[in-house]
């Protein structure tokens, strides 16, 4: 799955919200806050002695963009929490012009005779006036850390101030002087040195909106509108290369005609000029930014359009947006014709993807769209754009955005998908497309559909896959009537091993789920003999309370493979060490091994734990294992805060077979492929190379004692087998990766940002011969998908060679 969208993503991706001009920020509580930041709190609203009728809580930016709220969330704890105190939350939209506020209206009391501002977002919680905890929190899941240290360890916190008594509070100690007269509220310069005390005082409430507005209703004049036309055109502001040269700038009377309106999330309009310089490289389009306002304008209108021209850094590695802020404008027409959109096909968009800067920035290199995608896209940036009869190369979210390729003939997958081949090959056909009416979302549809007609939109840029359009004209879909695989069942004489990534898959889940993954086990797979597991967690999920063991998960898993037809698969593995193997928080992510104890048998040896390392041990009857399961050199700093390989030492047909189950480190912090820094830097990469090399010394030490020994290594290896950690995990032909013996269009078990491509492998060691492999094409490509990956099988025929 993706961390963005869980540990196996290319950001690779999560849990994230796809925004089109900003995304959700990552930022720790333990880490003070340049941008968004708490910055008043009040809970005696309506009180005896009060003077407001309703608490608040005001959000201030104290950055220089604006910050895009939608997807956070204003949560509240008791001071004093006890064991069955839960964080009540608030969900947030819209977005703070910087330097701006943003206000929360909480419960409402009895008493008080003043009402608030129009508030900006509205929750139901009733704070305590004099004791409690507030939180900003990238996403809309309720909290579970109780304590400072909990809190502070909790990367979803933006910001947080706890006051009175609190005991979870930044710093030394909570901000003091809160009453039912008096709110806890930071200074002017909005200053986070995350301590509370240091940074907040009590004084009289005073909320304030987006708008400016006050409790007293009073608001800062608007200036008035433009009325003539300046001297700066739309291709002057976006210039030559990627970042405006009028950054910064204020400009006046900017003339365009709007061609699409975006009225939820990061509100604005696009603006088109009419009368285009003839220069392919500067861009006659433009993102007028309104923040929470949304926009009085409609598609045709005349417009001119003041305010300060800003490059917009959506996510971090990223492109800019360039676009205009604190917009004033005047409406001078309705009904004008819109300017003819430019045509993206295979003719139109070049073949070379993006200028390289040796790793560098690529912001200040002219742009050259007859040569590069990346710098077409970016001079139409803004622009009206249209292709038509594309193939769907990635399937509609929960977000309404499919992706399509308008290349149809870029390194086509047998299936209708666009294969990632390798890094210099990158796919330069693919774009995303949302929908910029509401009432009308991106179809339902599936890799290899064809988006039939022709669809029409504004070209965007945003964190998450770059450039997309946003469509005011759809076309239909036509379904292509993609079906599940099922794969052939394994022979009596076959030992059928699997893999699957059940994307953190616990005992909370809905019953759906855990029927949907057990039908892809017992029917898609044909009930393999073997089935190494990815993404188990503990039986209570993400709650942080201590649990890591999966007994009711597992049980769950295992009776729904029986009602689907399978058989009653045991189990084995090792429960992490309380937070010490990554994933979701409080998860406790493992590697499980399922098997059916009717086919094949498990060799249980003492002295497997979370800290032990399992070793090859050299006997007279043959190599075997230390412990079994075990865990591969647990304490190795290649696994810190990372899954543990796992090993099970197998009996099938009399002989000996050890299968390490895999999960490494995902993709997340690389920078994108669409981003400043070309070529990107795989940061993320180094960590999963050490742990190749922990696997293949582990494989070369069962080799060494026994050159024959028949090992299957399998798992989410979270990358591509063009990639330096797969070269790392074969040294030595210790390994041999089964994806390459498949044909190029067949090489995919993930799709993401509508390339498909192969994180989950199979690798077999020297002495298993002829092996049998494929790809079982399930879940990537669908809409409808119980994980993100699809599951992969090996079965080796034993009369074939595979003992000897």
């Amino acid at each position: 799955m993706q961390i963005h969208r869980s540990g196996s993503v290319l950001l690779t991706g999560a849990v994230a919200v796809a925004l089109a001009v900003t995304a959700l920020p990552a930022a720790a509580q333990a880490a003070p806050s340049a941008t968004a930041v708490i910055s008043e709190v009040y809970g005696g609203g309506g009180n005896s002695g009060a003077t407001l009728t309703r608490d608040f809580v005001e959000l201030a930016n104290a950055g220089s963009a604006p910050f895009e709220v939608g997807g956070l969330s204003v949560q509240y704890l008791p001071g004093s929490p006890s064991a069955g105190s839960q964080w009540q939350v608030s969900d947030l939209s819209g977005s703070i012009a910087p330097g701006g506020r943003y206000l929360v209206a909480q419960a409402a009391g009895t008493g008080g005779t003043v009402a608030l501002p129009t508030a900006d977002a509205t929750g139901t919680v009733a704070m305590a006036a004099g004791s409690g905890t507030v939180a900003l929190v990238s996403g809309t899941a309720p909290l579970t850390c109780k304590s400072a240290a909990d809190c502070a360890a909790d990367t979803r916190i933006v910001d947080l101030v706890g006051y009175g008594s609190a005991v979870v509070r930044e710093g030394g100690g909570p901000v003091s002087g809160a009453s039912a007269t008096a709110s806890v509220a930071r200074a002017a310069s909005l200053a986070d040195t995350d301590d509370n005390a240091a940074d907040l005082a009590a004084g009289a409430p005073t909320p304030v909106n987006t708008k400016g507005e006050t409790s007293g209703g009073g608001q800062e004049p608007e200036e008035p509108g433009p009325t003539e036309p300046g001297d700066v055109r739309i291709h002057d502001i976006q210039g030559t290369t990627r970042v405006s040269p009028l950054d910064g700038t204020s400009v006046t009377g900017v003339p365009g005609v709007v061609t699409g309106v975006r009225a939820s999330g990061s509100r604005g309009f696009w603006i088109q000029d009419t009368a285009p310089d003839g220069d392919p490289r500067t861009g006659e389009g433009l993102f007028v930014y309104t923040g929470s306002t949304a926009p009085a304008v409609k598609v045709g209108d005349a417009v001119l359009v003041s305010g300060k021209v800003a490059e917009y850094y959506p996510g971090t590695g990223t492109q800019s947006l360039t676009q205009i802020t604190a917009p004033r404008f005047t409406v001078l027409s309705s009904g004008n014709a819109l300017p003819a959109p430019v045509v993206l096909d295979a003719r139109s968009v070049p073949g070379r993807y993006v200028p390289s800067a040796d790793g560098g920035t690529i912001d200040a290199l002219p742009l050259d769209p007859s040569r590069y995608a990346l710098d077409l896209y970016e001079a139409l940036e803004g622009s009206r754009v249209e292709f038509a009869d594309t193939r769907v190369t990635g399937a509609t979210t929960a977000y309404d955005e499919i992706w399509v390729t308008v290349k149809p003939r870029e390194n086509p997958t047998r299936r209708g998908g666009t294969l990632y081949a390798s890094y210099e090959d990158q796919n330069t056909g693919r774009l995303k497309v949302m929908s910029l009416d509401p009432a009308r979302p991106v179809p339902t549809a599936n890799v290899g559909d064809v988006l039939k007609g022709r669809t029409t939109g504004v070209l965007d840029y945003a964190s998450y896959g770059g450039y997309n359009v946003q469509a005011t004209e759809l076309g239909t879909v036509v379904d292509k009537k993609l079906r599940r695989e099922v794969t052939r069942k394994q022979k009596k004489d076959e030992l059928a091993v699997a893999t699957y990534n059940v994307e953190n898959l616990d005992a909370g889940d809905d019953q759906a789920k855990f029927d949907t993954l057990a039908e892809g086990v017992a029917v898609n797979l044909s009930s393999p003999d073997i089935v190494s597991l990815e993404e188990i967690q503990d039986d209570n999920g993400a709650v942080n309370d201590g649990t890591t063991g999966s007994e009711a998960t597992l049980k769950r898993f295992t009776d729904a493979i029986v009602a689907k037809g399978g058989p009653r698969y045991a189990w084995r593995y090792i429960a992490p060490e309380n937070n010490k193997d990554g994933g979701e928080p409080g998860g406790n992510i493992r590697n499980v091994f399922l098997f059916n104890p009717q086919r094949v048998s498990f060799t249980d040896r003492a002295g497997g734990d979370a800290t032990t390392p399992v070793r090859a041990v050299d006997t007279w009857k043959g190599v075997e294992l230390s412990a079994s399961p075990g865990r591969i050199n647990p304490a190795s700093p290649a696994w810190a805060d990372s899954r543990k390989p796992l090993v099970g030492e197998f009996v099938f047909r009399g002989k000996p077979v050890f299968v390490i189950g895999n999960h490494f480190a995902s993709k997340g912090g690389d920078q994108p492929l669409h981003g400043r820094y070309q070529e990107p830097t795989r940061s993320s990469e180094t960590k999963r190379i050490q742990q190749a090399a922990e696997v293949n010394t582990f494989v070369a030490a069962l080799l060494k004692a026994d050159r024959s020994a028949k090992v299957v290594a399998l798992g989410d290896f979270n990358d591509f087998e063009f990639s330096p950690t797969m070269k790392a995990l074969t040294k030595g032909r210790a390994l041999k990766p089964l994806i390459a013996t498949l044909s190029p269009s067949e090489r995919y078990s993930y799709v993401f940002d509508g390339n498909s491509q192969t994180l989950d492998h199979i690798l077999t060691s020297p002495g298993i011969r002829r092996p049998d492999y494929d790809v079982v094409h399930i879940n990537a490509e669908f809409a409808d998908q119980a994980s993100d990956h699809d599951p992969q099988v090996v079965r080796v025929k034993v009369g074939g060679g595979f003992w000897h």
